[in-house]
């Protein structure tokens, strides 16, 4: 599947984040974590991308790249904007300092996030949120729920405190809250509705993307599926895209359009949810949905149970870094690293044998 510029919001290429390791009294450098090395993908406009894989795979590291928590040690983040910039003149400046290229078939401009200073990110910090993984740490428990959604509000734009009021309380009724609430502290909501608050923060400056850091990891199952149905709604209102980060495949299936899967580092696959479900191509994704519960009682799915441990993302081993663990890897697997390459449909994969296996998905 061939995606054009006018469908591409987010291009990502080669990113890469290596965290240094200190030692000793000066603290010098004697090595390198490399929590996310190499990753490319690209998320169109209106879609869900769901990023998943083990914990410590560095999927969380991915989003905070994105959003610029993070400062990547090299890659591109190339974000599509829409339309005349004319009346922004904030972006404007961006633009001429960083010598944005034009992008004709949107008519707009792209703007490496990579290189952009904190200073310079402000001008697009209102169309680029996230929501996080913990309801609890997330939200600021000396602030009321008021404070909190409006935060965004006050640094961004210059509203009245009767229109922050008015904006809050649409924000709480659109997130399934009641605006009485917005006087209350987050100890008074449980971990849904605190959740809720996060979301409707999120939503405050109108953004284009979200990065959906685990958003439901760590509610109950019932509480999940009322958050994830409520992102979809939310989707459907505004126009939104999602990053959605997770290690719950079921969870990913029900709301992501495609799907990338990472393992140390490394993006293995990337498909339409729907094709990688029924024919994963790499044997770590094989892996990943067999541990995917069957709704069918009847059925009973044989569980891959991986031999190892995951490789330290400081020291990774040569050539296919899934090769110690893999129950199909051959002496070339020890030696070279795979290409990345498409295959029908779009469907692309880092496996040297992807053609020639014959792996089980989730009918």
């Amino acid at each position: 599947m061939t995606t054009t510029l006018i469908d591409t919001l987010l291009d990502v290429r080669n990113l890469k984040m290596h965290f240094p390791i200190r030692r000793g009294l000066r603290k010098a450098v004697v090595g390198h974590v490399r929590a996310v090395d190499g990753v490319s993908f690209t998320i169109h406009r209106g879609e869900t991308l769901g990023l998943v894989g083990e914990s410590g795979c560095g999927k969380t590291t991915v989003g905070r790249c994105i959003v610029r928590a993070y400062q990547p040690t090299a890659g591109e983040i190339r974000y599509h904007e829409a339309g005349d910039l004319t009346d922004n003149v904030e972006k404007q400046r961006v633009h001429a300092r960083h010598a944005a290229t034009t992008d004709a078939a949107s008519h707009g401009k792209l703007i490496d996030f990579a290189k952009l200073s904190q200073h310079d990110l402000r001008a697009y910090r209102r169309e680029i949120q996230m929501i996080f993984q913990d309801p609890y740490s997330s939200l600021n428990p000396r602030m009321t729920v008021l404070d909190i959604v409006s935060e965004p509000l006050v640094i961004h734009t210059r509203k009245s405190p009767k229109q922050l009021k008015n904006e809050v309380a649409d924000l709480l009724r659109t997130v399934g809250l009641r605006p009485e609430h917005m006087n209350r502290y987050p100890n008074a909501f449980s971990g849904g509705q605190r959740q809720r608050i996060g979301i409707a923060r999120a939503l405050a400056l109108r953004p284009r993307l979200i990065v959906c850091d685990e958003p439901v990891s760590a509610l109950d199952v019932s509480v999940q599926a009322q958050v994830v149905n409520l992102l979809q709604d939310l989707q459907a209102k505004f126009g939104l895209t999602y990053l959605f980060i997770a290690h719950d495949l079921s969870v990913v299936q029900h709301i992501s359009s495609r799907v990338a899967v990472m393992y140390l580092g490394k993006i293995v696959e990337v498909a339409g949810s729907r094709e990688l479900y029924s024919k994963p191509l790499h044997p770590y994704t094989e892996a990943l949905l067999s541990a995917v519960p069957s709704t069918d009682p009847d059925m009973k799915r044989e569980r891959i149970v991986l031999t190892g441990d995951v490789p330290n993302p400081a020291n990774p081993p040569p050539g296919c870094a899934f090769h110690t663990r893999c129950p199909y890897a051959k002496p070339i697997c020890q030696q070279e690293t795979p290409a990345w390459r498409e295959l029908d449909g779009g469907h692309g994969v880092a496996c040297h044998f992807a053609e020639e296996l014959s792996l089980r998905g989730v009918h």
